[in-house]
Protein backbone atom coordinates (compact mmCIF):
# COMPACT_ATOMS: atom_id res chain seq x y z
CA UNK A 1 0.00 0.00 0.00
CA UNK A 2 2.78 2.27 0.75
CA UNK A 3 4.51 1.60 -2.58
CA UNK A 4 0.85 2.39 -4.36
CA UNK A 5 0.58 5.51 -2.47
CA UNK A 6 4.01 6.59 -3.34
CA UNK A 7 3.46 6.37 -7.26
CA UNK A 8 0.40 8.26 -7.07
CA UNK A 9 1.86 11.24 -5.14
CA UNK A 10 4.24 10.77 -8.19
CA UNK A 11 1.37 11.09 -10.79
CA UNK A 12 -0.04 13.43 -9.49
CA UNK A 13 3.00 15.49 -9.45
CA UNK A 14 3.78 15.33 -12.93
CA UNK A 15 3.74 18.33 -15.00
CA UNK A 16 1.29 18.44 -18.12
CA UNK A 17 3.99 17.23 -20.45
CA UNK A 18 5.29 14.44 -18.32
CA UNK A 19 1.62 12.98 -17.33
CA UNK A 20 1.26 13.10 -21.53
CA UNK A 21 4.33 10.33 -21.99
CA UNK A 22 3.46 8.87 -18.64
CA UNK A 23 -0.52 8.30 -20.50
CA UNK A 24 1.33 7.11 -23.76
CA UNK A 25 3.60 4.65 -22.27
CA UNK A 26 1.49 3.24 -19.70
CA UNK A 27 -1.35 2.71 -22.66
CA UNK A 28 1.32 0.91 -24.73
CA UNK A 29 2.63 -1.00 -21.74
CA UNK A 30 -1.39 -2.27 -20.26
CA UNK A 31 -2.04 -3.33 -24.36
CA UNK A 32 1.30 -4.97 -24.59
CA UNK A 33 1.19 -6.83 -21.58
CA UNK A 34 -1.92 -8.40 -22.27
CA UNK A 35 -1.46 -9.33 -26.17
CA UNK A 36 1.55 -10.86 -24.75
CA UNK A 37 -0.02 -12.82 -21.09
CA UNK A 38 -3.87 -12.83 -21.99
CA UNK A 39 -5.77 -15.13 -24.20
CA UNK A 40 -8.93 -14.14 -24.05
CA UNK A 41 -7.69 -10.48 -24.61
CA UNK A 42 -5.67 -12.05 -27.69
CA UNK A 43 -8.44 -13.09 -29.21
CA UNK A 44 -10.60 -10.38 -28.60
CA UNK A 45 -7.74 -8.47 -31.09
CA UNK A 46 -6.98 -11.26 -33.32
CA UNK A 47 -2.86 -10.25 -32.84
CA UNK A 48 -0.24 -9.70 -30.90
CA UNK A 49 0.90 -6.47 -31.92
CA UNK A 50 -1.23 -3.21 -32.96
CA UNK A 51 -0.37 -0.34 -35.21
CA UNK A 52 -3.05 2.17 -33.56
CA UNK A 53 -4.35 2.85 -30.39
CA UNK A 54 -8.54 3.53 -32.56
CA UNK A 55 -8.10 0.39 -33.86
CA UNK A 56 -8.02 -1.45 -30.95
CA UNK A 57 -11.84 -2.95 -30.58
CA UNK A 58 -14.11 -1.36 -28.02
CA UNK A 59 -14.87 -3.99 -24.53
CA UNK A 60 -18.21 -4.55 -23.58
CA UNK A 61 -20.17 -6.58 -20.59
CA UNK A 62 -21.12 -8.72 -23.34
CA UNK A 63 -17.31 -9.98 -24.19
CA UNK A 64 -16.82 -10.62 -20.31
CA UNK A 65 -20.03 -13.40 -20.21
CA UNK A 66 -17.34 -16.22 -19.94
CA UNK A 67 -15.71 -17.73 -16.80
CA UNK A 68 -12.88 -15.41 -14.95
CA UNK A 69 -10.44 -18.12 -15.05
CA UNK A 70 -11.07 -17.70 -18.97
CA UNK A 71 -10.42 -14.09 -18.94
CA UNK A 72 -7.27 -13.83 -16.36
CA UNK A 73 -3.64 -13.51 -17.45
CA UNK A 74 -1.33 -15.62 -17.04
CA UNK A 75 0.52 -15.64 -13.38
CA UNK A 76 -2.62 -14.43 -11.99
CA UNK A 77 -5.07 -16.86 -10.25
CA UNK A 78 -8.12 -16.49 -7.90
CA UNK A 79 -5.61 -16.92 -5.22
CA UNK A 80 -3.01 -14.03 -6.17
CA UNK A 81 -5.92 -11.25 -7.46
CA UNK A 82 -8.34 -9.18 -5.85
CA UNK A 83 -11.44 -10.79 -7.01
CA UNK A 84 -15.30 -9.17 -6.81
CA UNK A 85 -18.72 -9.07 -8.51
CA UNK A 86 -20.31 -5.89 -10.02
CA UNK A 87 -23.66 -5.11 -8.78
CA UNK A 88 -25.26 -5.67 -11.75
CA UNK A 89 -27.16 -2.10 -12.09
CA UNK A 90 -26.31 -2.26 -15.60
CA UNK A 91 -28.18 -5.50 -16.30
CA UNK A 92 -24.99 -7.38 -16.90
CA UNK A 93 -23.46 -8.91 -13.57
CA UNK A 94 -19.80 -10.20 -13.73
CA UNK A 95 -16.73 -11.24 -12.04
CA UNK A 96 -13.76 -9.28 -11.84
CA UNK A 97 -10.37 -9.46 -10.87
CA UNK A 98 -7.28 -6.80 -9.97
CA UNK A 99 -3.92 -7.65 -9.46
CA UNK A 100 -3.09 -6.87 -5.66
CA UNK A 101 -1.50 -3.39 -6.81
CA UNK A 102 -3.85 -2.48 -9.03
CA UNK A 103 -6.26 -2.37 -6.29
CA UNK A 104 -3.88 -1.23 -4.22
CA UNK A 105 -3.74 2.18 -6.19
CA UNK A 106 -7.35 1.83 -6.40
CA UNK A 107 -7.19 2.37 -2.44
CA UNK A 108 -4.45 5.01 -2.61
CA UNK A 109 -6.59 6.82 -5.58
CA UNK A 110 -9.98 6.93 -2.93
CA UNK A 111 -7.49 7.88 -0.18
CA UNK A 112 -6.51 10.44 -2.19
CA UNK A 113 -9.99 12.29 -3.31
CA UNK A 114 -11.04 11.99 0.25
CA UNK A 115 -8.43 13.54 1.73
CA UNK A 116 -9.57 16.96 -0.67
CA UNK A 117 -12.31 17.03 2.19
CA UNK A 118 -10.33 16.20 5.21
CA UNK A 119 -11.17 12.71 5.50
CA UNK A 120 -8.61 10.02 6.62
CA UNK A 121 -10.02 6.62 6.17
CA UNK A 122 -7.92 5.38 9.50
CA UNK A 123 -9.66 7.58 11.05
CA UNK A 124 -12.52 9.23 9.91
CA UNK A 125 -15.99 8.04 10.96
CA UNK A 126 -18.54 7.03 8.04
CA UNK A 127 -22.13 7.08 7.91
CA UNK A 128 -22.42 4.52 5.52
CA UNK A 129 -26.16 4.60 3.36
CA UNK A 130 -25.66 1.50 1.40
CA UNK A 131 -27.53 -2.09 0.93
CA UNK A 132 -26.01 -5.11 3.06
CA UNK A 133 -26.35 -8.46 2.85
CA UNK A 134 -29.99 -9.96 5.19
CA UNK A 135 -28.66 -13.51 6.00
CA UNK A 136 -26.97 -14.05 9.56
CA UNK A 137 -23.75 -14.89 8.63
CA UNK A 138 -22.95 -12.70 5.82
CA UNK A 139 -24.58 -9.69 7.87
CA UNK A 140 -22.18 -10.20 10.65
CA UNK A 141 -19.25 -10.41 8.22
CA UNK A 142 -20.63 -7.10 6.77
CA UNK A 143 -21.09 -5.56 10.11
CA UNK A 144 -17.32 -6.62 10.96
CA UNK A 145 -16.20 -5.03 7.88
CA UNK A 146 -17.57 -1.86 8.60
CA UNK A 147 -16.43 -2.12 12.68
CA UNK A 148 -12.84 -2.81 10.82
CA UNK A 149 -13.62 -0.01 8.39
CA UNK A 150 -14.75 3.30 10.92
CA UNK A 151 -18.38 2.78 9.02
CA UNK A 152 -21.66 2.49 10.52
CA UNK A 153 -24.17 0.86 7.88
CA UNK A 154 -27.87 2.37 7.73
CA UNK A 155 -29.46 -0.45 5.90
CA UNK A 156 -31.37 0.98 3.03
CA UNK A 157 -33.89 -1.19 2.06
CA UNK A 158 -36.68 0.27 4.57
CA UNK A 159 -36.88 4.10 4.39
CA UNK A 160 -40.17 4.51 6.21
CA UNK A 161 -40.20 7.04 9.00
CA UNK A 162 -39.61 4.92 12.07
CA UNK A 163 -36.51 3.45 10.43
CA UNK A 164 -35.44 6.96 10.12
CA UNK A 165 -36.04 8.36 13.22
CA UNK A 166 -33.80 5.26 14.62
CA UNK A 167 -31.32 6.60 11.96
CA UNK A 168 -31.72 10.13 13.11
CA UNK A 169 -31.13 8.95 16.61
CA UNK A 170 -27.62 7.29 15.78
CA UNK A 171 -26.74 10.94 14.15
CA UNK A 172 -27.28 11.74 18.01
CA UNK A 173 -25.30 9.76 19.68
CA UNK A 174 -22.55 8.94 17.34
CA UNK A 175 -19.80 11.25 15.91
CA UNK A 176 -19.96 10.78 12.22
CA UNK A 177 -17.35 12.22 10.21
CA UNK A 178 -18.71 12.31 6.66
CA UNK A 179 -21.66 10.44 4.88
CA UNK A 180 -21.02 8.23 2.05
CA UNK A 181 -23.87 6.11 0.05
CA UNK A 182 -26.43 5.74 -2.48
CA UNK A 183 -27.75 9.24 -3.46
CA UNK A 184 -31.67 8.06 -3.76
CA UNK A 185 -31.54 7.04 -0.14
CA UNK A 186 -29.69 9.64 0.88
CA UNK A 187 -31.93 12.14 -0.59
CA UNK A 188 -34.79 10.60 1.00
CA UNK A 189 -33.45 11.08 4.79
CA UNK A 190 -32.58 14.78 3.49
CA UNK A 191 -36.50 14.97 3.07
CA UNK A 192 -37.23 13.39 6.28
CA UNK A 193 -34.80 16.40 8.26
CA UNK A 194 -36.64 19.17 6.26
CA UNK A 195 -40.11 17.54 7.20
CA UNK A 196 -38.71 17.83 10.56
CA UNK A 197 -37.08 21.12 10.39
CA UNK A 198 -34.03 20.23 11.23
CA UNK A 199 -30.32 20.78 9.88
CA UNK A 200 -28.21 17.86 10.70
CA UNK A 201 -25.02 19.31 12.07
CA UNK A 202 -26.96 21.15 14.60
CA UNK A 203 -27.19 17.66 16.15
CA UNK A 204 -24.11 15.93 14.82
CA UNK A 205 -21.93 18.81 14.47
CA UNK A 206 -18.50 16.29 13.46
CA UNK A 207 -19.96 15.86 10.36
CA UNK A 208 -17.30 17.59 7.21
CA UNK A 209 -19.20 16.33 4.08
CA UNK A 210 -21.02 14.00 2.34
CA UNK A 211 -20.04 12.06 -0.48
CA UNK A 212 -23.26 10.11 -3.00
CA UNK A 213 -22.55 7.61 -5.67
CA UNK A 214 -24.29 4.89 -7.68
CA UNK A 215 -27.24 7.16 -8.77
CA UNK A 216 -28.04 10.29 -10.67
CA UNK A 217 -27.54 13.63 -8.43
CA UNK A 218 -29.95 16.34 -9.66
CA UNK A 219 -29.18 19.86 -8.67
CA UNK A 220 -32.30 20.66 -6.67
CA UNK A 221 -31.55 17.38 -4.36
CA UNK A 222 -28.26 18.73 -4.34
CA UNK A 223 -29.09 22.01 -2.82
CA UNK A 224 -31.52 20.20 -0.88
CA UNK A 225 -28.96 17.84 0.95
CA UNK A 226 -26.55 20.96 1.58
CA UNK A 227 -29.67 22.74 3.30
CA UNK A 228 -30.75 19.83 5.32
CA UNK A 229 -27.20 18.26 6.21
CA UNK A 230 -25.40 21.56 6.53
CA UNK A 231 -22.00 20.24 4.69
CA UNK A 232 -20.61 20.39 1.37
CA UNK A 233 -22.30 17.46 -1.09
CA UNK A 234 -19.46 15.88 -3.19
CA UNK A 235 -20.84 13.73 -6.52
CA UNK A 236 -19.07 10.85 -6.78
CA UNK A 237 -19.02 8.77 -9.91
CA UNK A 238 -17.59 5.11 -9.85
CA UNK A 239 -17.31 1.61 -10.90
CA UNK A 240 -16.40 -1.15 -8.69
CA UNK A 241 -14.26 -2.82 -11.78
CA UNK A 242 -12.31 -0.52 -12.36
CA UNK A 243 -11.41 3.23 -9.79
CA UNK A 244 -13.14 6.39 -9.10
CA UNK A 245 -13.74 7.78 -12.31
CA UNK A 246 -14.69 11.13 -11.58
CA UNK A 247 -15.09 12.87 -7.96
CA UNK A 248 -16.12 16.43 -7.52
CA UNK A 249 -13.26 18.68 -6.57
CA UNK A 250 -13.43 21.84 -3.68
CA UNK A 251 -13.79 23.78 -6.59
CA UNK A 252 -17.06 22.37 -7.89
CA UNK A 253 -15.93 20.45 -10.81
CA UNK A 254 -16.44 16.50 -11.36
CA UNK A 255 -12.34 16.11 -11.96
CA UNK A 256 -11.80 12.48 -13.89
CA UNK A 257 -9.41 9.92 -12.70
CA UNK A 258 -6.54 10.81 -14.98
CA UNK A 259 -3.81 8.97 -12.69
CA UNK A 260 -5.27 5.34 -13.12
CA UNK A 261 -7.66 5.67 -15.98
CA UNK A 262 -7.48 6.35 -19.34
CA UNK A 263 -11.02 8.14 -20.50
CA UNK A 264 -12.57 8.23 -23.67
CA UNK A 265 -15.85 9.53 -24.47
CA UNK A 266 -17.07 8.05 -28.34
CA UNK A 267 -19.46 7.60 -31.20
CA UNK A 268 -21.52 4.82 -32.48
CA UNK A 269 -18.31 4.30 -34.64
CA UNK A 270 -16.20 4.41 -32.09
CA UNK A 271 -14.43 7.39 -33.13
CA UNK A 272 -13.38 9.81 -30.23
CA UNK A 273 -16.26 12.87 -30.03
CA UNK A 274 -14.69 16.67 -29.18
CA UNK A 275 -15.27 18.10 -25.68
CA UNK A 276 -18.60 19.36 -25.04
CA UNK A 277 -20.15 16.62 -27.22
CA UNK A 278 -21.53 13.95 -25.86
CA UNK A 279 -21.23 9.77 -26.16
CA UNK A 280 -20.20 6.51 -24.94
CA UNK A 281 -17.71 6.77 -21.81
CA UNK A 282 -15.42 4.26 -22.47
CA UNK A 283 -12.38 3.76 -20.15
CA UNK A 284 -9.13 1.74 -20.25
CA UNK A 285 -7.77 0.60 -16.35
CA UNK A 286 -3.65 1.59 -16.82
CA UNK A 287 -2.87 -0.68 -14.04
CA UNK A 288 -4.71 -4.03 -14.21
CA UNK A 289 -2.75 -6.80 -15.28
CA UNK A 290 -4.82 -9.77 -13.77
CA UNK A 291 -7.89 -9.03 -15.85
CA UNK A 292 -8.22 -6.23 -19.44
CA UNK A 293 -10.42 -3.28 -19.17
CA UNK A 294 -8.93 -1.62 -22.21
CA UNK A 295 -11.69 0.94 -24.41
CA UNK A 296 -14.06 -1.24 -21.98
CA UNK A 297 -17.16 0.18 -22.56
CA UNK A 298 -19.15 1.41 -19.35
CA UNK A 299 -22.39 1.41 -20.66
CA UNK A 300 -22.64 5.07 -19.66
CA UNK A 301 -22.90 8.05 -21.69
CA UNK A 302 -21.56 11.39 -20.82
CA UNK A 303 -19.82 14.48 -22.14
CA UNK A 304 -16.51 16.19 -21.14
CA UNK A 305 -15.84 19.50 -20.70
CA UNK A 306 -14.70 22.05 -23.24
CA UNK A 307 -12.05 23.14 -20.82
CA UNK A 308 -10.34 19.95 -20.38
CA UNK A 309 -7.27 18.59 -20.71
CA UNK A 310 -5.58 15.25 -20.52
CA UNK A 311 -3.82 16.12 -17.24
CA UNK A 312 -7.51 17.44 -16.07
CA UNK A 313 -10.38 16.05 -17.77
CA UNK A 314 -13.78 17.58 -16.35
CA UNK A 315 -16.92 15.49 -16.77
CA UNK A 316 -19.59 18.01 -17.51
CA UNK A 317 -22.83 15.56 -17.93
CA UNK A 318 -23.74 12.10 -16.59
CA UNK A 319 -26.35 11.44 -19.30
CA UNK A 320 -27.04 7.93 -17.98
CA UNK A 321 -26.65 4.44 -18.88
CA UNK A 322 -27.04 3.22 -22.53
CA UNK A 323 -29.64 1.11 -22.12
CA UNK A 324 -32.07 3.58 -20.21
CA UNK A 325 -33.30 5.03 -23.29
CA UNK A 326 -37.23 4.99 -23.72
CA UNK A 327 -38.54 4.16 -27.60
CA UNK A 328 -41.34 6.35 -28.10
CA UNK A 329 -44.05 5.32 -30.54
CA UNK A 330 -42.96 7.87 -33.03
CA UNK A 331 -39.84 5.87 -33.61
CA UNK A 332 -37.90 9.37 -31.02
CA UNK A 333 -35.86 7.62 -28.55
CA UNK A 334 -35.38 9.90 -25.30
CA UNK A 335 -32.96 9.04 -22.68
CA UNK A 336 -35.35 7.73 -19.33
CA UNK A 337 -33.63 10.16 -17.42
CA UNK A 338 -35.55 12.67 -19.66
CA UNK A 339 -39.30 11.34 -18.39
CA UNK A 340 -38.12 11.05 -14.64
CA UNK A 341 -36.65 14.61 -14.36
CA UNK A 342 -39.63 15.81 -15.49
CA UNK A 343 -41.80 13.85 -13.82
CA UNK A 344 -39.84 15.01 -10.81
CA UNK A 345 -40.19 18.57 -11.66
CA UNK A 346 -43.76 18.18 -10.13
CA UNK A 347 -44.61 15.12 -8.82
CA UNK A 348 -42.18 16.55 -5.41
CA UNK A 349 -44.07 19.73 -5.27
CA UNK A 350 -46.41 19.45 -2.48
CA UNK A 351 -43.40 17.54 -0.60
CA UNK A 352 -45.86 14.26 0.06
CA UNK A 353 -43.75 12.36 -2.68
CA UNK A 354 -40.67 10.56 -0.70
CA UNK A 355 -39.61 8.87 -4.11
CA UNK A 356 -40.39 7.30 -6.99
CA UNK A 357 -39.14 5.08 -10.22
CA UNK A 358 -40.53 5.39 -13.87
CA UNK A 359 -40.85 1.67 -15.82
CA UNK A 360 -41.89 1.41 -19.50
CA UNK A 361 -43.83 -1.66 -20.03
CA UNK A 362 -44.97 -0.97 -24.12
CA UNK A 363 -44.11 1.24 -26.50
CA UNK A 364 -46.60 3.87 -25.74
CA UNK A 365 -47.13 2.98 -21.55
CA UNK A 366 -45.59 3.96 -18.68
CA UNK A 367 -45.80 2.77 -14.93
CA UNK A 368 -44.71 5.47 -12.23
CA UNK A 369 -44.50 3.65 -8.71
CA UNK A 370 -44.33 6.17 -5.95
CA UNK A 371 -44.32 6.47 -2.13
CA UNK A 372 -46.49 9.38 -0.34
CA UNK A 373 -48.45 9.46 2.22
CA UNK A 374 -51.83 10.98 0.18
CA UNK A 375 -52.55 9.44 -3.70
CA UNK A 376 -51.73 11.81 -6.60
CA UNK A 377 -54.89 13.86 -7.43
CA UNK A 378 -56.22 14.22 -11.09
CA UNK A 379 -54.64 17.75 -11.23
CA UNK A 380 -51.31 16.51 -10.63
CA UNK A 381 -51.85 13.63 -13.18
CA UNK A 382 -52.99 16.04 -16.11
CA UNK A 383 -50.00 18.21 -14.75
CA UNK A 384 -46.91 15.09 -15.33
CA UNK A 385 -49.10 14.35 -18.57
CA UNK A 386 -48.90 17.59 -20.27
CA UNK A 387 -45.37 18.56 -19.67
CA UNK A 388 -44.04 14.95 -20.38
CA UNK A 389 -46.60 15.73 -23.99
CA UNK A 390 -44.60 19.33 -24.48
CA UNK A 391 -41.01 17.81 -23.44
CA UNK A 392 -41.52 14.66 -25.38
CA UNK A 393 -44.86 13.52 -27.47
CA UNK A 394 -48.32 12.97 -27.42
CA UNK A 395 -51.00 9.95 -26.83
CA UNK A 396 -48.51 8.17 -24.12
CA UNK A 397 -50.63 6.49 -21.77
CA UNK A 398 -49.78 6.86 -18.00
CA UNK A 399 -50.47 4.18 -14.73
CA UNK A 400 -49.66 5.23 -11.44
CA UNK A 401 -49.16 3.09 -8.50
CA UNK A 402 -49.13 4.31 -5.14
CA UNK A 403 -46.81 2.02 -3.04
CA UNK A 404 -45.67 1.64 0.47
CA UNK A 405 -42.06 1.41 -0.22
CA UNK A 406 -39.88 0.53 -3.51
CA UNK A 407 -38.46 -2.41 -4.59
CA UNK A 408 -34.70 -1.87 -4.73
CA UNK A 409 -32.03 -4.08 -6.22
CA UNK A 410 -29.70 -6.52 -4.24
CA UNK A 411 -27.32 -4.01 -3.36
CA UNK A 412 -29.58 -1.30 -2.44
CA UNK A 413 -29.81 0.87 -5.17
CA UNK A 414 -33.32 2.13 -6.78
CA UNK A 415 -33.07 2.03 -10.32
CA UNK A 416 -34.94 5.15 -11.68
CA UNK A 417 -36.10 4.36 -15.10
CA UNK A 418 -36.34 1.53 -16.69
CA UNK A 419 -37.73 -0.06 -19.76
CA UNK A 420 -38.92 -3.25 -21.01
CA UNK A 421 -39.47 -2.59 -24.53
CA UNK A 422 -36.23 -4.00 -27.00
Amino acid sequence: MMEAKAELRKIVAFSEKEHEVFVANKKLEIVDYHLQNNVFYKDLVGTTTFTSWEDLPVLNKKNLQKPLLDRLSKEYSTKNSYINKTSGSSGTPFIFAKDKYCHALTWASNMYRFGWYGIDFNTSYQARFYGILMDFIGNKKERFKDFLGHRFRFSIFDLSDEVLEGFLNHFRTKKFNYINGYTSSIVLFAKFLQKRNIVLTAICPTLKVCMVTSEMLFEEDKILLEKQFGIPIVNEYGASELDLIAFENPQDEWQVNSETLFVEILDENNKAVPNGTSGRIVITSLFNKAHPFIRYDIGDIGILDEQSTLQKPILKKLIGRTNDVAILPSGKKSPGLTFYYVTKSIIEDDGNVKEFVIRQTKIDTFEIEYVSETELNLAQIEKIEKAIALYLENDLVFIFNKKEKLERNKSGKLKQFVSFVK
